[in-house]
C-alpha cells in the first residue's frame, strides 16, 4: 500500500495543507499574471514605445534581486505563515492603487507621461514584495509533504503556478477587451483577496536556527555557497536565466498582437497564454509519468528547443503559426522548470530553504523580467522581429557553450 502511494501521481494533493497551498497560489498567481499581462498593455496603449514595455521588468526587477539575498536570511529566521500573508496584503494594497491610478480622476489631472511613471513606481513596490513572498512559496513546500513525495509535490506546484499563469494571461486579454483596464485590475484585487483566505488556513511554520541580526551575512553566504558549490543547481538555473534573458519574446506580444499580427486584445490574450499552455500539458504528462533518466541531457536539449521556438515566432507573420511556436517552447520550458524544481527541493537542507529558494529567485524568477528588460532594449535598437530572432540565436548559443563546458549537468540524474 505504502509503495502505491508513494508511486501515485497525486500522492502529495492528498496532504490537505498542502492543497490549500496549492489553490491558494494558484488564485494569487492568476491574479499576479492578469495584472503583468494588463500592465504590459497598459504601458504600450500610453507610450506605443517597446522600449517602455521593457521598463516594465527592469522596475520590479531591480528590487526584487537587489533584495534576494537578504530576505532569503529573514525567511529562514521568520515565521512562514504571517510573512507570506504579510505579502499578500501588500499585493492587494498595490492593487488598489493601480485601480485609482487607472480611474478618471488621475486622467484628467495627469498626463499619459506621468501616468506611466506612477505605474512604474507600483510596479516597483510590487517588486520590492516578490522578493519576500516568492520564495516562501517554495520553501514551505518541505515543511508539509515527506521528502519522499518532494518530487511529486515540485510537479504540482510547477503545474499550478503554470495553470494560474496561462488561465490570468488569457483571462486578462479578454478582460481588458470586455471589463476595461479598471475592470480588470478590480478583479485581481478580488482575487487576490480569495488568495488570502485559502492560505490562512494553513500552519504556522517554524523558523530556521538563525539567531540574530549581526549574522545575517554569514547567513547569506552560506546560502551562496552552497549554491555555488551544488554544480548541478548551479548549472541548471544558470541555464535557465541566460536562456530566458535572451528568449524573452513574450514580452514583445503586445507589439506582433498589434502591430504585426493585427488580432488585438482577444489574440493578445491568447498569445499570452500560450507558452503556458504549453507547459501545463507537459506538466501533466510528468505528474503522469515522471522523467527517470537523463534528466540533464533533456534539461539542454530542452532549452534548445525553446530557442529554435523563438525564432520561428520573431518570424512569423501567420497568428497560428505564432500561437504554435509559443505552445511549444512552453512544453519546452514546462521540462526545464520541473527539472530544475525537482533538483532544488531535493538537495536544499530544510533550514536553508529561504536563502537557496532567494537565490534561485535572483537566477531564475528575474530572469523573466530581465528578459523583458533586453526585449525592450534590443527592439528599440534593431527593430522588434530582429530582436526576437537574435535572442532565440543567443538561446541555441549558450546550450552549445553549457553542453561543452557543464558535463556535470548534462550527465546529471535523480
Amino acid at each position: 500500500m505504502n509503495s502505491v502511494l508513494k508511486n501515485s501521481p497525486f500522492a502529495s494533493v492528498k496532504i490537505t495543507e498542502f492543497r490549500n497551498l496549492l489553490l491558494g497560489r494558484f488564485v494569487f498567481i492568476m491574479g499576479l499574471r492578469m495584472m503583468a499581462t494588463l500592465v504590459g498593455w497598459w504601458i504600450y496603449l500610453l507610450t506605443n514605445d517597446p522600449f517602455a514595455i521593457g521598463l516594465i521588468g527592469l522596475s520590479e526587477v531591480v528590487p526584487a534581486v537587489s533584495l534576494a539575498l537578504y530576505a532569503g536570511h529573514v525567511i529562514d529566521q521568520s515565521e512562514k505563515k504571517k510573512l507570506l500573508l504579510r505579502g499578500i496584503i501588500l499585493y492587494i494594497i498595490a492593487a488598489i492603487i493601480l485601480v485609482f491610478i487607472s480611474g478618471k480622476f488621475t486622467a484628467s489631472h495627469l498626463s499619459n507621461h506621468w501616468i506611466a511613471i506612477c505605474i512604474y513606481t507600483v510596479i516597483f513596490g510590487t517588486g520590492i514584495i516578490r522578493a519576500f513572498t516568492g520564495p516562501v512559496f517554495s520553501a514551505m513546500i518541505a515543511y508539509m509533504v515527506p521528502r519522499v513525495h518532494l518530487q511529486n509535490a515540485t510537479t504540482w506546484s510547477q503545474g499550478t503556478w503554470l495553470s494560474a499563469s496561462v488561465t490570468g494571461h488569457a483571462v486578462g486579454g479578454f478582460l481588458i477587451a470586455g471589463a476595461g483596464i479598471t475592470g480588470t485590475l478590480i478583479t485581481v484585487c478580488c482575487l487576490i483577496t480569495t488568495a488570502f483566505f485559502f492560505l490562512i488556513k494553513i500552519k504556522k511554520k517554524p523558523a530556521g536556527n538563525i539567531k540574530g541580526v549581526v549574522r545575517t551575512w554569514e547567513s547569506v553566504n552560506e546560502g551562496l555557497r552552497f549554491v555555488f558549490k551544488t554544480k548541478e543547481l548551479l548549472g541548471a538555473i544558470s541555464l535557465d536565466l541566460f536562456a530566458v534573458l535572451f528568449g524573452g519574446a513574450v514580452a514583445l506580444i503586445p507589439i506582433y498582437a498589434r502591430d504585426i499580427l493585427k488580432v488585438g486584445p482577444q489574440g493578445f490574450g491568447f498569445l499570452n497564454g500560450a507558452a503556458d499552455l504549453g507547459s501545463i500539458f507537459i506538466v501533466v504528462i510528468l505528474t503522469l509519468f515522471p522523467l527517470q533518466k537523463k534528466q540533464g541531457k533533456k534539461l539542454l536539449l530542452a532549452v534548445a528547443g525553446f530557442g529554435i521556438c523563438i525564432i520561428i515566432f520573431g518570424i512569423s507573420k501567420i497568428f497560428v503559426l505564432s500561437f504554435v511556436a509559443l505552445l511549444i517552447s512552453g512544453m519546452l520550458d514546462g521540462i526545464s522548470v520541473v527539472i530544475r524544481g525537482t533538483i532544488t527541493q531535493l538537495k536544499t537542507p530544510d533550514n536553508m530553504r529561504g536563502r537557496v529558494m532567494s537565490v534561485t529567485s535572483m537566477f531564475v524568477n528575474s530572469s523573466n523580467e530581465l528578459g523583458q528588460f533586453e526585449s525592450g532594449v534590443m527592439a528599440k535598437l534593431m527593430g522588434t522581429v530582429p530582436s526576437v530572432i537574435f535572442g532565440g540565436s543567443m538561446t541555441l548559443l549558450v546550450v552549445i557553450a553549457t553542453w561543452f563546458k557543464a558535463p556535470t549537468l548534462r550527465k546529471m540524474e535523480y
